[in-house]
């Protein structure tokens, strides 16, 4: 039997139900026309698959790598709830508790998306971009400004790529080849401060610091990083 000729069975099979069934029916024709089925299932997961690029799965079942989850349903799969994911893409909104694809960061969130268990919005890192408290810190970047306020005021964090003398906020991460040399208590909206640069010989490194290969630290002196200490950097 063709599609045509089960589309025509279904939708006969809706007819003789009544209107009142129609809704309800509509998921039975999809799935009859795409050879599934809608068994156990609820209306929400019962979406067809044309204008969709993603898929229902229940409650604890694994994301798929490169895709994120963007909506709930708290009546699927038999009252266990079930989870609608979805592609990464520049700028979607993903519920709470849905993975972060590389590459990606959090730039916003809402309390109320996702049926109400609140969304974050997932960008594609770029320079100078300002992510929310917790979000991952992409590989090749540093953090190098602060905002208690953003992110619907659970603060955000400013992602920039490094380069000699950049100020970073504490926590960030060093990039490979970079030293420590200087801190402020004041910066990053008060969370303090760390200057980075291109590691060679003849800086003083704070403690701390990572010493990149092909260096190593030698004589030692408590005035620099503005009194905490510092080591001096010479080739290894």
């Amino acid at each position: 039997m063709n599609a045509r000729q089960r589309w025509k069975r279904a939708t006969a099979a809706v007819v003789r139900r009544g209107i009142g069934a129609t809704a309800a029916a509509f998921a039975l024709v999809a799935a009859v026309v795409l050879g599934g089925t809608v068994s156990g299932m609820s209306v929400a997961e019962a979406k067809p698959s044309w204008g969709f690029s993603g898929k229902w799965a229940c409650s604890g079942q694994p994301v798929q790598a490169g895709y994120v989850i963007t909506d709930y349903d708290r009546k699927g799969c038999g009252g266990w709830g079930s989870w609608y994911q979805q592609p990464a893409k520049d700028g979607i909104w993903t519920c709470s508790g849905s993975p972060v694809v590389a590459g990606y960061v959090i730039t916003d969130h809402t309390t109320y998306g996702c049926n109400g268990i609140g969304s974050w919005r997932h960008s594609l890192v770029r320079d100078g971009i300002w992510t929310c408290a917790g979000s991952p810190v992409v590989p090749g970047y540093v953090i190098s400004n602060h905002l208690r306020a953003g992110c619907g005021g659970i603060g955000s964090w400013q992602h920039s790529r490094p380069h000699d003398g950049i100020w970073t906020c504490s926590g960030s991460p060093v990039v490979a080849g970079y030293v420590i040399t200087g801190h402020t208590t004041w910066g990053c909206d008060g969370a303090g401060s760390w200057r980075h640069n291109t590691a060679r010989a003849g800086l003083w490194a704070c403690p701390g610091s990572p010493v990149p290969p092909g260096f190593r630290s030698t004589s030692y002196n408590a005035g620099v990083c503005d009194g905490l200490g510092g080591w001096l950097l010479a080739r290894a």
